[in-house]
């Protein structure tokens, strides 16, 4: 394999990287997950007969999954200052 070939291969891998990436720390990535852990929630409360106000009792979950990812780009530049 020559260099060019090397090199092409190296920046299809980084843009491949780089969507990762903009997939993790996207908005809609972040709705469909508090989205699908609100419906399914609910509906292992609606089985198991959890009772009152169950639309509330749904969305506490959901709610600490959308706090942990708000304040995880926080954490991470802590941590990232302490590794350098």
């Amino acid at each position: 394999m020559n260099i060019e070939q090397e090199i092409t291969k190296i920046q299809e891998r980084n843009k491949k990287v780089e969507l990762d990436k903009s997939w993790e720390v996207s908005l809609t990535r972040r709705i469909t997950i508090c989205a699908l852990t609100y419906l399914f929630i609910l509906a292992f409360s609606y089985f198991v007969n959890i009772g009152a106000n169950i639309l509330l009792s749904s969305a506490v979950p959901v709610i600490g999954f959308a706090l942990s990812t708000a304040s995880l780009p926080i954490v991470r530049k802590i941590w990232e200052r302490g590794i350098k």
